[in-house]
């Protein structure tokens, strides 16, 4: 990118984001299709995964579909739950280079699977509607299952709108088995497809083009014509399509129609030569389409520009970095927030030395007066020895940020503002145990999704 168009990016990522209040304020939340329900569940709008379905305290549904790791598969079929009450004490051997049969750290506080992902029960005169079914599970109770798919709540969501448990973004190939938000299907016509990433829900059509809009157009009105028109390509409406929540149809000539979205006519970029590329972006006047936009990060973070992308930075300019981990473990519990065994991170940063891995990866610290306007972000107490969660008052307790309840980082070896060398460090390029960039934007690797 040239030095022009760096600016240009760097200053629509900043206007991109939109505060939790702010959202609220111009109910810039996606919309999304109305579907029958038990009584009992609700649909909620959260911050960075859309409208996903909560029980009746708002707590975020969760379903944990099979995924094929080196060694064979995790994960459940459609009405066959195996996340139950078993304690296990070894690895499973799923994801080489680790035979099966090793001990797991903290063996003897190891929760369950049940534990940490509780079932959502349904009682004796539940009744199934639409795709919402139940399971008779082989521990002898009743499970709700959605669209096939037995259903959990996480202990790590707290009020209504927390996803903390899982994302539906893209988690690497050799990542773990991971949980997924279930929600009702997005209010878009059968052109257009979401794209979860860091930076908010982003609009592309059902190929994996990615959608823009103007800023030179008018409200329902297309100033497009000519050269730019043979440059970004107006997204035509079939004649039997029909308005949908936030999409309507303009007609841009006599009989030529046009999807525009929030009144805002779609294009795609002919010159883009990847699918979800937000190079267009870099174009003067020229955005990237979302449905929703994440929260605007604390004020203490900035965004700078590397040679693959764009990614989140603290106050200095350093990249931040999001810690990811998986057990190996036949229920594949997470191991990247503070509660859970530290052995694995302290390994990978430090080779089991704590001290180490406060020079290696040093937390970003949050100064005392450190406020976030959204639930993504928050402020959090932790024990430099031990990697785990602390009182405020403990002797030594690092006041942090943290993202989604876990830590984030930045790298020692990165000196400047654009540095990168803690991206992907860990073991499978950083996605089974290991450190990822914060990446809101990234070119060639799909790191941002």
């Amino acid at each position: 990118m040239s030095g022009s168009n760096i600016r240009n990016v760097l200053a629509g990522l900043s206007s991109l984001w939109l505060s939790a209040a702010a959202l609220a304020a111009t109910q810039k939340t996606e919309s999304y299709e109305p579907v029958p329900m038990p009584p009992g569940f609700q649909v909620v709008v959260s911050e960075l995964e859309g409208p996903v379905f909560a029980d009746a305290k708002g707590h975020t549904l969760y379903q944990w579909p099979v995924k094929p790791l080196r060694n064979g598969a995790v994960g459940e079929r459609k009405g066959q739950p195996t996340c139950d009450s078993t304690k296990y004490k070894v690895n499973s051997g799923l994801m080489s280079p680790y035979p099966p049969g090793l001990e797991l750290p903290e063996v003897e506080t190891r929760p369950s699977c049940l534990d940490v992902w509780p079932a959502v029960t349904a009682d004796k005169e539940a009744k199934p509607i639409g795709k919402w079914t139940i399971i008779e599970r082989k521990d002898g109770f009743r499970q709700w299952a959605y669209d096939g798919y037995a259903l959990y709540t996480s202990v790590l969501d707290e009020q209504p709108g927390d996803v903390n448990g899982g994302t539906l973004r893209r988690t690497g190939g050799d990542g773990p088995g991971t949980r997924k938000p279930v929600g009702p299907p997005p209010m878009v016509p059968p052109q257009f497809e979401i794209l979860p990433l860091l930076s908010g829900r982003m609009l592309v059509t059902s190929e994996g083009n990615s959608v823009y809009a103007s800023s030179k157009d008018s409200p329902g009105k297309s100033n497009c014509q000519g050269t730019c028109a043979r440059a970004w390509k107006p997204i035509a409406a079939p004649a039997y399509a029909k308005d949908r929540g936030d999409f309507t149809i303009i007609e841009r000539e006599p009989g030529i129609r046009q999807w525009a979205f929030r009144q805002q006519p779609l294009y795609t970029r002919v010159a883009d030569e990847f699918f979800h590329s937000q190079r267009g972006s870099d174009e003067p006047g020229w955005n990237n389409v979302y449905t929703q936009r994440a929260p605007e990060p604390p004020s203490d973070f900035t965004v700078q520009d590397t040679y693959s992308g764009i990614v989140l930075a603290d106050s200095r300019g350093k990249t931040v970095y999001v810690y990811n981990c998986g057990d190996d473990a036949l229920d594949q519990l997470a191991c990247d927030h503070p509660n859970s065994p530290q052995a694995y991170r302290l390994t990978v940063c430090g080779g089991g030395d704590p001290k180490r891995c406060l020079n290696t990866f040093p937390y970003v610290p949050a100064p005392e007066n450190a406020k976030s306007t959204s639930r993504l972000w928050s402020v959090m107490y932790i024990d430099p020895m031990t990697g785990k969660i602390a009182q405020p008052q403990q002797a030594g307790a690092l006041r942090v940020w943290a993202f989604r309840k876990r830590p984030v980082y930045t790298m020692w070896r990165d000196r400047g503002p654009g540095e990168l060398h803690g991206d992907s460090w860990g073991e499978f390029y950083g996605y089974r145990n290991g450190y990822k960039a914060f990446w809101l934007r990234d070119d060639y690797d799909n790191n941002a999704e």
